[in-house]
């Protein structure tokens, strides 16, 4: 090979190249260090089970890219350029995010140029082909498409080229490589189905294997086991074989054996499980595991100590084009170490642990799943924690397993990626490969892609790119070459902490791991403060400089209270930021958030000295006060501090301040009452600002009294109880510190009860609920209450309401169990007579809910119930009554409690009734509450008609009749009937005192006289009252339209035509008389009084009616005497209608004239109609054009009618034909059995002519022997029919186990198949089918559409053709649907 002149040439060519770059190559830069480093006791103790939190250790590279810079291609990631978010550092958000997703920039993307250069170099100069192939361990293999294979060493010098032109035109192209773990042996795999092994130290060819695998098939993967004696190869057939290598006697020798076929399924990825050195005594390595993946399922085989499938695994569904992936990787998990094996086809990577038993079985255990939303084209892992994957647009992602979070994302389109598309369809042998793994190959790049001890390599057309993981060091450098300070920060602190992913090159230890971490953030820190400086705009409005300094300062301070160095906020920083005045007070602005949250309690004096005056300055002083409460007492300047409250009515920092600087717990509480105190002596209203003060001199003293400290914290335990006594000692002071003569005693007591009694009061109450040991407190809590009475009874200044309130608050007391309290009953009766006097109208309500809150304490307050019902009655405290009566179990006197009290007298209903329905009263309690609900029912009715007719209706039924006798008005009686008697949404069965017709009758002639619009609607709905004395009601008051209505019920129709004919006489007269005075008609038309024209037309519609609905049951005579006396009274009205002025009355009475014409056309012949026209004397002795359009009304109504005669029966013949005609072709239909053998017997049937068995064939396809059946006995019914109905026996049996009705007799045909008696019927369930078809193919029927038409015919009101319709009616038809064959 030396010899070659090919070869020759290239190696100048090369060395020439390498010596062009040695001046920016350094030796120690590509040196081959350790692989993987183990990993340590420490480190796997500490793995957590889920691999969240583990250290990663730091992968040692077989080429060594750390300063690659001068031949490197640097790539930023998506992630790393668009990552941290400096928005959340601003104003109103001034911490920062403790759970980053920051990562930087995870990978370094790095050109090999040396490789790239001498791969164009050798395709240029010495015709080598374009690179198929690659891949790496100690050294960097290529292969050609001319079959030569390129060696190079870590320096990216060529050293090898293996292989001349003439063998690639032989061999085909280099399709797959593999170098053992040694890297001593090179297997290179062919187009053409050959495989070579090389010697990489002398170059010498060692084998060629021609007759491994089938002859005709390219060979796809190629790839070596932890034993240098044993590799396995995958072909475009889809079959794996195994290749042991024997050298016997100095002949070398390769035995093949298949492992898999492909005719059981096509391979088209291999991988063996290689174990790192650390892990090569590892136990599951005895088993040379090995990953096979077809399209559709992965196998997991071991090759020793005899061939076994451990695990086979499906995938779920995918694209037929994805390509199956393979990886495998020592993972520790759970304190041991095993290898996880990652596949994945389509968008969903699998994870598969793989662990020895102690019984020597492998185990197999699924784990989570990753899901991304891509097509991946290849899978490797970099280290145990992460992987890198490459989709179908060849876009690489950064995978961290455990959170499955995508770290980076990098484009991968310039690197230009080389396919074995070619070698998947074997287009050197012919392309004899299936079409599925022909669809795989167009996106299989498995030869381009390696992976070795945490680096990865990818393979361009004319390029080689290394993968590798940067240090923690890199990756924040990358962000701060960028000026993204912000997100380097973030990123540090994921590093200090240990949360962040894809960690290179930080110790385990994690107080080594945060010291020089650490030290980095300072660094990071300084530097960002000299770039917001450096970067500050000089010109600009001032809102551009706070938020210049807004994004940076509060960053600054997070990090510096994150690392715990406040000396380095306080002394470097800021010293060097107090030189910009807007970044010095963005500085001091931004000390508050952490303040307020307890992350920073100690300030320098020189800065607590510039944050009072920047805060005062500034008008912040909430926010001065908030941070002073939250701060260290001893970083205070008392003096300072004290004098900026006073000024600044900062009163809870001053509170702050006395209490914790000078453990005065008195002076505030006298200061707070300076402020309320005068205008409360003075009568005057607070302000709102002294309402504030108020309200924090009750808090403060119940947190005084509670040993809590205010705002905020707790009081020291050993000032507890001193504290307790001190504020107890000054609120019973008899004077204050600086009383006039006019003061009254007990100032404080007396301003904090007109202050706010009731919450006083509370406070007092709380506060007493922890005396119960101190015998101190106790005799403070005595001295208190004498002091209450004292102030607040018999004195006009309080209200009844704090008079109350005080007298509850001393009952509470007094009841509990362990009361020490003293007071004298006989207040309480003094109380009593305060609360209940009559001649003090003021505070009505609020006295009585003072008393009956006091009577609800309990047994402590005893009141002679006596005296006390007295006094409330007298007072007109109902609810006091009420109480009592209660307790008296007198509940008719409630009622009318009820009833007097104004403010719950519409309550009185729901009492009642609620009363009398539910159990627990007695009858002759709730007998009392019936009487007394008697005795004012008339006054309720009066409240409420509704409410009280269902008080009836449910509980007084029975004495309906004595009610209406008991009430003397008429008006009120119908407001209650119609309440009683109207119909009810809940159907209830009615007490038979409802069903009288006595009653119905009353409210029929109270609804005749007050609400006569309802009068038809009642008589309609009611069945209860009778019709000859309905008739005289309403003919009493001449209600016409109901006295018809009667008459039609009770079966009189003349009757009812003759009252409606007048009613109908006296519209017409009306409106006729209206029309004599010229256009008044159409005057008062248009002006809205249409009362005289709406009122014609509503008669005649009701009139009309009553004949359509009568004619249904008359003969022809009764008709005529019916309708001609209508259409001669409206014909009458024409004539006198001749003589109006008005042309719009007469057009109206014309047109009414042809609604009457046109509705009776329904029920009358036409020439009977004709001709009573023509005796009229109004149209006999006129011209034709008179009754020129009535007689063409008519003809039009004629037409009409003969249409639609004709076209019904076109309709009806066209369906009829159209079902015969589809019904006839379903039957007709042949039949074709399922089997040829009988469904009882199992036997086929004889084909022969002379085979004289009968068979049946069902429509349900099933086929029997005539015997079969007749044993089985599936004959319809007994008959002596010789031409017998069978059934199906294994349909009816089927049915018959579900439980299906009995078979009846159907239809069925005959026929002859192969001279064999044939019997064809449909089953039940198929005569179902056909009908449900039918009926789903034809819609509704045409017909039954035109018979719902005439019956509405007969119901509408006014006829088919009657005015309710429309103009614009039409019959929509339409051809029936077509039935798809």
């Amino acid at each position: 090979m030396a010899d070659s002149p090919d070869a020759r040439s290239l190696l100048s060519a090369s060395s020439h190249l390498n010596l062009m770059e040695v001046d920016t190559i350094d030796d120690k830069e590509f040196d081959i260090p350790q692989v993987d480093t183990p990993p340590t006791l420490e480190s796997i103790l500490n793995e957590l089970e889920d691999e969240e939190d583990a250290f990663v250790l730091e992968d040692t590279c077989v080429l060594n890219t750390d300063n690659m810079d001068a031949h490197s291609c640097e790539t930023s990631s998506l992630a790393s350029s668009d990552s941290g978010d400096p928005v959340h550092l601003k104003r109103h958000r001034r911490t920062v995010d403790l759970n980053p997703t920051v990562h930087g920039s995870v990978l370094r993307h790095s050109l090999l140029k040396g490789i790239s250069a001498q791969i164009v170099s050798a395709a240029d100069k010495v015709d080598a082909g374009l690179p198929t192939a690659i891949t790496m361990s100690g050294v960097i293999a290529v292969g050609t498409s001319h079959g030569l294979a390129l060696v190079f060493d870590t320096n990216q010098a060529l050293r090898l080229c293996l292989g001349t032109k003439a063998t690639g035109a032989d061999f085909g192209a280099v399709s797959a490589l593999s170098i053992n773990h040694d890297c001593s042996r090179l297997l290179c795999g062919f187009a053409k189905g050959q495989i070579t092994m090389w010697d990489l130290a002398s170059g010498k060819l060692l084998r060629t294997i021609n007759d491994a695998h089938p002859p005709g098939t390219a060979i796809l993967h190629v790839k070596f086991t932890d034993d240098p004696t044993l590799a396995v190869c995958n072909d475009s057939g889809g079959s794996v074989f195994e290749l042991a290598f024997r050298r016997v006697m100095g002949m070398r020798s390769c035995d093949s054996r298949c492992l898999f076929s492909g005719s059981k399924g096509e391979v088209c990825a291999v991988e063996p499980l290689l174990a790192p050195p650390d892990l090569r005594e590892h136990p599951i390595t005895h088993y040379s595991l090995l990953a096979m993946a077809s399209l559709t399922k992965i196998l997991v085989i071991g090759l020793k100590p005899s061939l076994k499938v451990w695990m086979t695994f499906p995938y779920s569904k995918s694209d037929p084009s994805s390509v199956p992936q393979l990886a495998w990787q020592f993972v520790p998990v759970q304190k041991t170490v095993n290898p996880v094996l990652a596949f994945c086809k389509g968008d969903t990577v699998h994870f598969l642990l793989v662990k020895k038993e102690e019984n020597g079985t492998i185990h197999v255990i699924k784990q989570r799943q990753l899901h991304l939303s891509c097509d991946i084209i290849s899978l490797s892992w970099i280290n145990s924690r992460t992987l890198v994957l490459v989709d179908s647009h060849e876009k690489l992602q950064v995978v961290d397993r455990p959170s499955q979070e995508v770290l980076e994302t990098l484009d991968l389109e310039q690197v230009q990626l080389v396919y074995n598309s070619r070698h998947f369809k074997s287009l050197a042998t012919g392309g004899n490969v299936s079409q599925a793994l022909a669809l795989v190959g167009e996106k299989a790049c498995y030869q381009s892609v390696s992976s070795y001890a945490g680096q990865i390599v990818y393979l361009g057309t004319k390029s080689a790119h290394m993968m590798t993981l940067r240090n923690w060091r890199e990756r924040m450098d990358c962000l701060l070459k960028q000026e993204h300070f912000v997100e380097a920060l973030s990123l540090a602190w994921s590093f200090h902490e240990g949360t962040a992913k894809a960690v290179v090159g930080l110790c385990a230890d994690p107080v080594k791991r945060k010291g020089v971490v650490a030290d980095k953030m300072i660094e990071i820190i300084f530097q960002l403060a000299e770039f917001a400086l450096k970067k500050c705009p000089e010109q600009g409005r001032i809102q551009v400089l706070e938020q210049h300094f807004h994004d940076v300062v509060p960053v600054l301070v997070d990090y510096c209270l994150l690392l715990q160095r406040t000396e380095l906020l306080f002394e470097q920083l800021y010293s060097r930021l107090v030189e910009n005045t807007v970044a010095k007070g963005v500085f001091l602005e931004a000390l508050e958030s952490y303040i307020v949250a307890d992350r920073l309690g100690h300030l320098t004096t020189p800065i607590m000295r510039d944050l009072l005056a920047h805060y005062h300055s500034s008008g912040m002083m909430d926010s001065l006060e908030r941070c002073i409460v939250h701060l260290d007492i001893t970083s205070l300047d008392i003096q300072q501090v004290v004098q900026v409250c006073w000024e600044n009515k900062l009163h809870d920092a001053m509170v702050y301040v006395f209490n914790r600087g000078m453990n005065d717990y008195v002076t505030p509480m006298e200061k707070l009452f300076a402020v309320i105190g005068q205008p409360l002596r003075e009568g005057r209203s607070l302000s709102d600002e002294e309402v504030v003060m108020g309200n924090k001199l009750l808090v403060y003293i119940s947190c005084c009294l509670a040993g809590r400290a205010y705002p905020l914290g707790d009081i020291p335990e050993d000032l507890v109880v001193q504290v307790k006594h001190q504020v107890f000692e000054f609120l019973i002071r008899l004077h204050s510190a600086d009383s006039s003569d006019e003061e009254e005693v007990f100032p404080f007591i007396r301003t904090l009860l007109h202050f706010d009694t009731r919450e006083f009061l509370n406070v007092l109450a709380m506060t007493f609920e922890d005396f119960k040991n101190d015998k101190q407190a106790l005799e403070y809590q005595q001295r208190i209450v004498d002091i209450l009475l004292q102030i607040m009874v018999d004195n006009s200044d309080f209200t009844p309401s704090q008079v109350g309130g005080l007298f509850t608050f001393l009952a509470r007391q007094l009841a509990k169990p362990d009361n020490t309290l003293f007071v004298n009953r006989n207040l309480f009766d003094q109380v009593l007579e305060f609360l209940c006097c009559p001649d003090d109208d003021s505070r009505h309500t609020e006295r009585q809910q003072v008393l009956l809150e006091l009577l609800h304490v309990g047994s402590v307050v005893h009141f002679n119930e006596e005296r006390l019902l007295a006094l409330a009655e007298k007072a007109q405290f109902y609810q006091i009554c009420e109480f009592l009566y209660e307790k008296k179990q007198l509940y008719d006197r409630i009622v009318d409690c009820y009833l007097r009290d104004p403010l719950r007298k519409a309550e009185v209903f729901s009492y009642i009734h609620n009363l009398l329905s539910m159990p627990g009263y007695s009858p002759d309690q709730k007998h009392s509450v019936k009487n007394k609900t008697l005795q004012h029912l008339q006054e309720l009715i009066s409240m409420d008609p509704a409410k009280s007719a269902d008080l009836v209706l449910l509980h007084l039924a029975a004495e309906v009749q004595q009610i209406i006798s008991e009430l003397q008005d008429d008006h009120l009686i119908f407001r209650f009937l119609s309440s009683l008697l109207q119909p009810r949404e809940v159907p209830h069965s009615e007490p038979p005192q409802l069903l009288e017709p006595d009653l119905h009758e009353l409210h029929l002639d109270l609804l005749s006289r007050f609400d006569p619009d309802h009068l038809l609607v009642f008589l309609q709905t009611s069945q209860h009252y009778r019709l000859e004395e309905a008739v005289q009601i309403t003919q009493k008051y001449h209600h016409n339209k109901a006295t018809a209505y009667l008459l039609e019920k009770r079966g009189d129709v003349p009757g009812a035509f003759a009252v409606l004919l007048e009613t109908l006489k006296e519209k017409l007269s009306r409106f006729t008389s209206e029309g004599e005075d010229g256009d008044a008609g159409g005057a008062e038309e248009e002006g809205g009084g249409q009362s005289s024209l709406t009122a014609l037309r509503s008669s005649l519609d009701d009139i009309i009616v009553l004949c359509h609905q009568s004619s249904q049951n008359l003969n022809q005579q009764q008709r005529e005497v019916l309708w001609f006396p209508l259409l001669e009274t409206m014909m009458a009205s024409q004539k006198q209608g001749k003589g109006l002025n008005a042309k719009h009355a007469f057009q109206v009475l014309k047109e009414l004239t042809m609604k009457v014409l046109n509705c009776m056309s329904s029920f009358i012949p036409l020439p009977a109609i004709i001709q009573r026209i023509l005796q009229d004397p109004v149209y006999g002795k006129g011209k034709l054009a008179e009754i020129q359009g009535l007689i063409l009304g008519m003809l039009d109504t004629f037409n009409y009618e003969q249409t639609l005669l004709e076209t019904t029966t076109s309709l009806l013949n066209h369906d009829l034909h159209w079902s015969l005609a589809h019904l006839r072709a379903a039957v007709t239909r042949g039949l074709h059995p399922r089997q040829d053998y009988c469904n009882i017997c199992l036997q086929q049937y004889k084909r022969r002519q002379s085979s004289q068995e009968e068979i049946i064939v069902f429509s349900c396809g099933h086929l029997y022997h005539l015997q079969c059946l007749q044993q089985k006995e599936c004959v319809w019914g007994v008959t002596s029919d010789p031409q017998q109905r069978w059934s199906c026996y294994k349909c009816s049996s089927s049915r018959a186990g579900k439980g299906s009705p009995a078979l009846e007799p159907r239809r069925g045909r005959s026929a002859t198949l192969a001279q064999a008696s044939v019997e064809v019927t449909l089953d039940p369930q198929q005569e179902q089918s056909w009908d449900q078809l039918r009926c789903l193919y034809r819609g509704p029927s045409r017909l039954a559409i035109l018979s719902e038409l005439s019956h509405s015919h007969g119901s509408d009101k006014s006829g088919l053709l009657v005015s309710g319709q429309s103009d614009h009616f039409q019959l929509k038809l339409s051809p029936p649907p077509v039935l798809e064959e």
